[in-house]
C-alpha cells in the first residue's frame, strides 16, 4: 500500500482506534485482541450515538412546529432534561474526556433548549421564550470555560441522576394525568432510549466514571417509562381526549 495512502486509512482509523489496536489490526494481523475489541467497539458506538444525536430530537421539534403547539409536553421536564444534558456535558468537557464519550450531549442540548424555546413560544410567552435561550447560553459558559470548579461540576454530576429521573417521571405523570403522550415523538423517545443504553457500554469502557455510568443507567430506566407510556397511549387522540 503506497505510504501516503496508508498515513490517510492510519489517520481516519485512529478515530476509533487506538494506536495499539491499530498496530494489533493491520500490522501484526492479531483479530483476537478482546480489549482492542472492546475498546474500538466503544469508540464505533460513541461517534455513531454522536452522528444518531444530530436529528435525535428534531422529529420532536418538526412536530412541535407543525403543529404549532407544544401541548403535553412538560416544561419543567424539558428543562431539568437539559440541566441533566448541560451537567454532564460541562463535566465531560472539563474533564477532558474523549468527545466520543460525551459529543452527543451538545448536540442534545441545542435541540433540547430549541424545545423548551418553542414550547414557551406557542404558549404566548415569546419573552420567557427568548430568556430561555439567553440564561441557558450564559451558564453554558460559566460551567464550560473556566469559571466552575472541577470539584463543584463533580458534585452536580452526582445531583445529575435525580435530576434524570425526576424529569423523565414528571413527563410520565404529566402523560398519565392527561390520559395521552400529546406532542412527544415517537422517534425521538425510541432514539433517546437507544442512545442512553448504548452509553452505558461506552461509559463503561471511555470514562469509568461511576457515576456518569449510573446516569445512563437511571436515563434508560427512565426513558423506558416513557416509551411504554407511548406505545400504551398509541391509538389515543389528544384532541378527543381534551373533549
Amino acid at each position: 500500500m503506497n505510504s501516503t495512502v496508508f498515513d490517510l486509512f492510519r489517520t481516519a482509523a485512529l478515530l476509533v482506534l487506538t494506536p495499539k489496536c491499530f498496530d494489533n489490526y493491520f500490522l501484526e494481523f492479531n483479530y483476537l485482541d478482546g480489549p482492542c475489541f472492546f475498546a474500538s467497539l466503544s469508540k464505533g458506538l460513541g461517534f455513531g450515538i454522536i452522528l444518531g444525536s444530530l436529528t435525535v430530537k428534531v422529529p420532536q421539534i418538526l412536530k412541535i412546529l407543525n403543529n404549532k403547539s407544544g401541548e403535553g409536553i412538560n416544561i419543567l421536564s424539558v428543562t431539568l432534561d437539559l440541566s441533566a444534558i448541560t451537567i454532564y456535558m460541562a463535566y465531560s468537557f472539563v474533564k477532558g474526556f474523549p468527545f466520543s464519550a460525551w459529543g452527543d450531549a451538545s448536540f442534545l442540548a441545542i435541540q433540547t433548549v430549541l424545545i423548551g424555546y418553542l414550547v414557551l413560544y406557542y404558549q404566548g410567552a415569546i419573552t420567557k421564550a427568548i430568556m430561555y435561550l439567553l440564561v441557558y447560553g450564559a451558564i453554558c459558559y460559566v460551567m464550560m470555560f473556566g469559571m466552575t470548579p472541577l470539584e463543584f461540576l463533580w458534585s452536580l454530576q452526582t445531583f445529575n441522576i435525580f435530576l434524570v429521573v425526576v424529569g423523565k417521571l414528571m413527563q410520565a405523570y404529566t402523560n398519565l394525568k392527561n390520559g395521552h403522550t400529546g406532542q412527544l415523538s415517537a422517534a425521538t423517545l425510541i432514539m433517546l432510549l437507544a442512545g442512553s443504553l448504548a452509553r452505558i457500554f461506552t461509559s463503561m469502557q471511555e470514562t469509568g466514571d461511576s457515576v456518569v455510568i449510573l446516569t445512563y443507567i437511571a436515563s434508560s430506566l427512565s426513558n423506558a417509562v416513557l416509551v411504554v407510556q407511548l406505545l400504551y397511549y398509541w391509538n389515543v387522540d389528544p384532541k378527543k381526549k381534551v373533549e
